[in-house]
């Protein structure tokens, strides 16, 4: 049986609009990667007092990294570089450690180290720390607030790896749904138009990260992507080659798709066509495996527990992935684009849907061991947190594919009387005639049609022959036009009304198709965060080593308060960083209840540890701006639970005092 299908129209235009505010609720709520690189460990340590100045600043961290000349910079109280500028490699074994030398007849005071590197996956970290010579000073240090990798060029970075993503997914799944599904959708226009989108946007991606790669990971200004030295320096790392290699393979992969929609769209000859498609989905194959191998290569896969093992079951997951949603995407194309679309199509693709299936249960499982590792770690990490996402909504997308998978059989069934003809009993024309399509496969626009469906008939006759013979007045000539895509468009919708069968399967395959966007973001998301075993092993290590500087560690609490009065109602957020013993910068924001910033007469902290009878401690923070106080060199004297209470004072007569128990050290 087939039909004609619909204009993707308004549904189209729903799963755009769903997917932008989905995939812009994930982008916008997430964070930026985080560090896959942690930093263990340091000399000096953070917080310490020395008594004489160091010959240089060394850094341990919990897996390789790429270091620059500019990676580790040492500022004395004043701002200025108190380090010599040479980066000295100090790794040993599976020991990872990095320095830079002092400059001599350094003075007194607390001197700020600042660090920025990649990780072995390809993703940007920094932190800073401070320690002192002789005695704790204040210090004018302000460093970017800029997390790596984030601002408008992380933003650009992460989009740009989101189409890779689905550029990759839509360019191989697509022909490999025509070459294993629906050879007779390479002669589809929509179809066609699909796949070298997929090409175009997989193209244009892998470009723009190659631009943005020297900003993202290094001074986060848009302007350097057009840094001929900072492109030639990204084109010398891992990352960058994978990126070249991407853009070689992408060549092939043109000629590949060329191919598949040139020659062996037009082969008529059966045997002919059955060696070109053998020759195709071989070649297909390599040059998508490659493809998907660039990803392997730069990112988790290659760094961490077994990569031998890991990147060839990472390029099995990709591909798996993309013959499933990329096949998915063709499908719902074909179904609401094309003239008609074969039960037999359907069918195979349900099977080639559930073997991607079957293959990314099995990949899934290892790569989740391989980077979550624990059962804390799968709750407890952001990674774990975002692995349990994606499997919730692999399980929904699942159960959306089984019942797109019932609407399939339903087709498979024999064909009820009537299925094949007009509710009135005149035949349908066949799908392959379709009179009243475009030669590419495209329907003409419904909405054009004024005239009802009983006018049809006047489109006979002598004003047709007058049409034809271009004498014709153009007013009538229009209004015949007018007339048959009306009858057009009724006789489409009384076809559409007697296949509810198919309306189904179009109806669930737009579904799943809407939560498999969700899911890509998630990946993408997912892709971007460092991993759990990394994480708790990171951890493991830092607590093992006494209180090193963990930067991305720092505590942050928020108070909620009301001292009665006007204005008395807000929020105290306060960040204390590092977060452990030693030295810590203290910042204090006030904020009223729709979070615009409140300025208030007082604010005061104090400091106890109860279990050991020490203090209060009191500090005095510094106003700095509207909402925003500061305190340098707060001392955290002896790790414990200590109790930090904060007074607010809204006016002259108004105050309350509040507190939270947090663990330091």
């Amino acid at each position: 049986m087939t039909t004609t299908a619909p204009r993707l129209g308004n549904a189209l235009a729903r799963l755009l609009i769903l997917a932008a505010a989905l995939l812009g609720t994930l982008l916008a709520g997430a964070a930026p990667a985080s560090a896959h690189a942690a930093l263990t460990g340091s000399d000096p340590k953070d917080g310490a007092v020395v008594a004489t100045a160091p010959k240089e600043v060394n850094l341990t961290f919990s897996e390789q990294v790429a270091m620059s000349a500019d990676s580790i910079r040492v500022l004395d109280p004043a701002g200025r570089r108190a380090d010599t500028g040479e980066i000295r490699d100090l790794c040993s074994g599976s020991v990872v450690r990095y320095g830079v030398g002092l400059r001599a007849g350094l003075p007194d005071g607390t001197y700020t180290v600042a660090w920025q590197a990649v990780s072995a996956d390809s993703h940007p970290v920094a932190g800073a720390f401070t320690f002192s010579i002789g005695a704790p000073s204040t210090t004018s240090v302000a460093l970017s607030e800029q997390a790596p990798g984030g601002g408008l060029v992380g933003a650009l970075y992460g989009i740009a790896r989101y189409l890779a993503y689905a550029g990759f997914a839509v360019l191989v799944g697509g022909g490999a749904f025509v070459l294993a599904c629906w050879p007779r959708g390479a002669s589809v226009r929509a179809v066609q138009q699909t796949v070298v989108r997929g090409w175009l946007t997989l193209t244009g991606a892998t470009l723009a990260m190659l631009l943005l790669r020297h900003p993202y990971t290094g001074s986060g200004k848009l302007s350097d992507a057009f840094d001929l030295a900072g492109l030639k320096t990204v084109l010398e790392t891992k990352t960058g080659a994978a990126l070249t290699s991407r853009l070689l393979l992408l060549g092939a992969a043109a000629l590949f798709v060329a191919v598949l929609f040139g020659a062996y769209a037009r082969r008529t000859d059966p045997k002919e066509k059955k060696d070109l498609s053998f020759g195709l989905a071989l070649g297909g194959t390599v040059v998508a495996a490659g493809i998907a191998g660039t990803w392997a290569l730069a990112e988790h896969a290659s760094t961490g527990l077994q990569p031998g093992v890991a990147m060839p079951v990472d390029i099995l997951h990709l591909l798996a992935v993309a013959a499933w949603l990329g096949g998915l995407t063709v499908l719902l194309v074909a179904l609401y684009r094309a003239p008609s679309v074969e039960r037999s199509a359907v069918e195979r693709f349900s099977k080639v849907a559930l073997g991607s299936v079957a293959v990314l249960a099995a990949t899934g499982l290892y790569q989740s061991w391989r980077q979550v590792g624990s059962w804390s770690a799968l709750t407890g990490t952001r990674y774990g947190q975002l692995l349990l996402v994606k499997i919730g909504l692999m399980a929904v997308l699942v159960g959306i594919a089984w019942i797109s998978r019932r609407w399939t059989q339903r087709l498979a069934d024999p064909t009820p009387r009537g299925t094949d003809e007009d509710p009135d009993g005149s035949e349908a024309p066949d799908g392959d005639e379709a009179p009243d399509e475009a030669p590419d496969g495209d329907e003409r626009d419904g909405s054009e049609g004024e005239g009802s469906e009983g006018e049809g008939s006047e489109g006979d006759g002598s004003e047709t022959s007058g049409e034809v013979g271009g004498s014709g007045d153009p007013v009538r000539v229009a209004q015949l036009a007018r007339q048959r895509a009306a009858v057009a468009t009724a006789r489409r919708k009384r076809e559409r009304d007697a296949d509810p069968e198919r309306t189904g399967l179009r109806r669930s395959v737009l579904t799943e198709a809407a939560v498999a966007v969700v899911l890509l973001a998630v990946t993408t998301v997912l892709t971007s965060t460092e991993p759990g075993r990394t994480e708790e092993e990171a951890g493991r290590a830092t607590t093992a080593s006494g209180p090193a500087a963990v930067p991305d560690r720092p505590i942050d609490i928020r108070l909620p308060f009301d001292t009665g009065g006007v204005d008395g109602k807000g929020v105290v957020r306060l960040n204390l960083a590092p977060g452990r013993t030693g030295a810590n910068a203290l910042h204090i924001f006030v904020e009223r209840p729709n979070g615009k910033p409140l300025d208030v007469p007082e604010i005061k902290v104090a400091l106890t540890l109860e279990a050991k009878g020490v203090g209060p401690l009191p500090v005095a923070p510094d106003r700095i701006q509207t909402g925003h106080w500061s305190a340098s060199s707060v001392q955290i004297p002896m790790p414990g639970d200590w109790k930090i209470q904060v007074t607010v004072r809204t006016s002259e007569i108004d105050q309350t005092t509040i507190d939270k128990n947090v663990k330091i050290g």
